[in-house]
């Protein structure tokens, strides 16, 4: 049964001038660790690429927060809230503390889907109760 549906659609641009203006401070709001470390190294290689991936895990975060009926209230806060993806490529939504507890304690899965083209990144998320 279909537990909640989140949309969110990012500007890529307002993602670049936050980090022009304020560094490194708006990723480590909102990465987990994992993330931020992908963050970086992709920044490295390639600003540009690094400034995507910010703003595709910004807008999963933001769909799954919709889907979950929570928005940005405890207990959802971004750095619990992890996307990852699996080996075959798929993007998956890895929750920790009190959010995973929340979470599990519903019995609810998570789908999550993110794209990104030039200047917006968008993610649907599907949430459901087993």
């Amino acid at each position: 049964m279909i537990y909640g549906i989140g949309t969110d659609i990012c500007d890529v641009r307002r993602i670049r001038a936050s980090l022009e203006r304020h560094g490194d401070r708006f990723p480590r709001k909102v990465l987990s660790d994992g993330e931020l470390a992908v963050w970086q190294a992709r920044s490295v290689r390639w600003p540009e690429r690094g400034v995507r991936y910010l703003a595709t895990r910004f807008s999963a975060k933001e769909a799954f927060s919709k889907a979950i009926g929570l928005g940005m209230r405890l207990p959802m806060s971004w750095r619990l809230c992890e996307i990852t993806k699996e080996v075959s490529g798929k993007p998956a939504i890895v929750l920790h503390g009190g959010l995973k507890t929340w979470f599990e304690a519903r019995n609810l899965v998570a789908h999550v889907s993110v794209t990104d083209e030039t200047d917006y990144a968008a993610s649907f998320c599907v949430v459901e109760q087993k």
